[in-house]
């Protein structure tokens, strides 16, 4: 699997923004990338800007500026909770600043404060030095606790189906941020910027795209390459070595559909103000990465003759929080926003306990910040319509990551043996680039004319009994598939086993059909390892390429299918899946031509089934077999 990621990975980055030549090609282009980080975000359609209901709930008064603690509500119910900045010096509306906050948790007492008090000195110094500032809470460490890590350590891979990433919440906060800014008299509209460390700096980068009305922005250890994140990671670092994704909580990136490479989020920022901050040893943003997107970022800065917008400062030390940091960032917004170069004298501290910073002093009960993962993007309903059209979306939406070019199977026989009148064989073939699998296919000696091809595609319990059933007729040709799935070769076999197989080899003897078995990457020779951990990090790998594990299977089973048709046996193919498989042959029957599918434990709705990118927002489970329908015979076995 490595091999297969770096592979894709360099791919990806090979291909970013290749299309982009002269200002003439960003101009045509650069409406369309936003409008796809919009979907990534799942953003499109935008979600209603409802009433805010802003509420104070109190001041602080401190010599040189106020803080206000407020809420509002970004969708309805969905509060968010913050701080706002503002100093006592200003006549006129001034500059202000968006900060987003990283993964700066502080709860005291089971009570959760907000890591808007975790980054409170960024305030205290914009506002000091005559900023407004807005500090909010994230979803995940704000005063109402919500859900970051869906995929990390969730087990929501139903949030890929649907198109959403605790991303999407962070950055429609943002712009509704911005639209309460906007509703301050004191506020000057035309000057705000944003900025954010971390968790922030991801957030940074999805306002700074999002929203042209930010034009000055300074994103601090927030964005690496997307060859750092899947297999080149931080040196010796243990697991963050081979991708530094298994450091980073799911808000740190978009549901990666049209396959970006990260230098492509920044370059969105053009022309306006950008700096990239970080620092040179920071293990989950490593400096290799940063410069990468840098560069990446400053060939279209140079397009628009604006190198002088574009900025990168590596300080010493690790993912920390430091003054010299903060330093860069804050002239830059004094430059760009204020129009001044004075040099930075004061320094930025806390001044407040949690307690002071506090919104709410009781949650409110109509919160919804726990469970708007289940209803912030927009999903397909069972009255909506398909069709043709809805294949095309899966095509571009869900099944992007698909190789776009034709292959060779590279077939090549493994082993063929005959036992009493049955032939078996094994036939390896490349199903992509660094992803060889293997079928086995049977049917009785002699026979010339098939009448039909049977393809199973085994689940791994289903495979268990498959290798049980053979193993007393197949052990010398199948050591690796027994070692591998944990059977003792040398187990006596029961009487009752014996008796399983001879029904078997007697119905392929009296049968004109060809057998074909099939375990799609992940499963069988090609099965991950039995580290929970290490499968859910391997999955979001895929998630960052633009694809999902079952998203690639459902591309196996067509390869399999495929290496069918290329030994020409000229009779119809029908489809045999049970449980998650079931979902992968009805996907795959869209697109190959099979004339009937038999599934067992088919799933009723999109949390049962596997993950596919984006597929709840075009059709449902239900849509997708009436899609199957159309095309072939279904057979719903019990």
């Amino acid at each position: 699997m490595a091999r297969y990621f770096k592979s894709q990975a360099d791919e990806i980055a090979a291909e970013s923004l290749n299309e982009i030549k002269t200002i003439e090609d960003w101009g045509a282009r650069k409406n369309i990338y936003r409008k796809q980080m919009h979907e990534m975000l799942g953003l499109d359609p935008m979600p209603e800007r409802t009433p805010l209901k802003a509420v104070v709930t109190g001041k602080i008064d401190h010599s040189e500026f106020e803080v206000w603690k407020l809420h509002f509500q970004s969708k309805p119910k969905l509060y968010v909770t913050a701080n706002l900045y503002v100093p006592k010096s200003i006549k006129k509306p001034a500059p202000t600043i968006l900060y987003v906050c990283g993964h700066g948790s502080v709860k005291e007492g089971g009570i959760s404060y907000g890591n808007k008090v975790h980054y409170q000195h960024h305030g205290v110094w914009f506002a000091r030095n005559g900023y407004v500032c807005l500090i909010i809470d994230t979803l995940q460490l704000g005063e109402i606790e919500g859900i970051h890590h869906g995929t990390y350590n969730h087990n929501m891979w139903w949030w890929n189906s649907r198109g959403y990433s605790s991303a999407s919440v962070e950055a429609w906060n943002c712009i509704r941020a911005l639209d309460y800014l906007e509703t301050l008299d004191f506020v000057d509209k035309e000057r705000f910027g944003v900025t954010g460390r971390s968790g922030g700096g991801a957030y940074s980068w999805w306002i700074s795209v999002l929203d042209e009305r930010i034009k000055v922005s300074a994103p601090v250890a927030g964005i690496t390459s997307l060859k750092n994140h899947v297999y080149a990671g931080y040196p010796n670092s243990g697991r963050l070595a081979h991708g530094v994704v298994e450091g980073h909580c799911d808000c740190m990136f978009q549901v990666n559909t049209y396959r970006w490479d990260f230098g492509q989020v920044a370059s969105l920022v053009a022309p306006r103000p950008l700096m990239i901050l970080n620092t040179d040893d920071d293990r989950i943003f490593p400096l290799n990465g940063v410069n990468d997107v840098f560069n990446h970022a400053r060939r279209i800065y140079d397009l628009h003759e604006a190198r002088d917008k574009i900025g990168l400062v590596i300080t010493p030390g690790g993912h920390k929080d430091t003054q010299p940091l903060r330093v860069p960032a804050f002239s830059w917004f004094n430059r760009h926003l204020k129009g001044s170069e004075e040099p930075v004298t004061i320094v930025a501290e806390k001044l407040f306990k949690p307690q002071q910073l506090r919104v709410f002093n009781q949650l409110p009960m109509d919160s919804i910040n726990g469970k708007i993962q289940e209803q912030f993007t927009q999903l397909a309903k069972e009255s909506d319509g398909s069709g043709e059209p809805t294949i095309k979306l899966l095509a571009e939406k869900t099944f992007q990551g698909w190789p776009s070019k034709a292959f060779s199977l590279n077939k090549k026989e493994n082993f063929q043996v005959e036992y009493e009148g049955v032939i078996f064989k094994a036939i390896d073939f490349d199903s992509q680039k660094h992803v060889r699998l293997r079928a086995y296919i049977a049917h009785r000696k002699g026979l010339r004319n098939p009448s039909r091809v049977d393809l199973e595609v085994l689940n791994e319990s289903y495979w268990t009994k498959y290798l049980h059933l053979g193993r007393f007729a197949f052990t010398d040709v199948w050591q690796e598939e027994l070692k591998l799935a944990g059977i003792d070769a040398d187990l006596p076999v029961s009487k009752k086993q014996k008796k399983a197989l001879a029904v078997h080899m007697e119905k392929m003897r009296k049968s004109d059909i060809v057998y074909v078995v099939f375990m799609p990457r992940g499963l069988g020779l090609s099965a991950l390892s039995e580290d929970e951990r290490h499968i859910t990090q391997v999955r979001r790998r895929f998630m960052l390429l633009g694809q999902t594990l079952a998203g690639m299977q459902v591309w196996d089973v067509r390869r399999c299918i495929q290496l069918v048709e290329d030994f020409s046996y000229k009779c119809p193919i029908t489809l045999w899946g049970y449980d998650d498989t079931s979902s992968l042959i009805a996907l795959a029957s869209l697109f190959e031509d099979v004339s009937a599918v038999h599934i067992k434990g088919y799933p009723q709705n999109d949390k049962d089934q596997p993950d596919y990118l984006n597929i709840s927002r075009i059709a449902t489970p239900g849509q997708i077999l009436d899609l199957v329908r159309v095309k072939s015979k279904v057979n719903l076995l019990r």
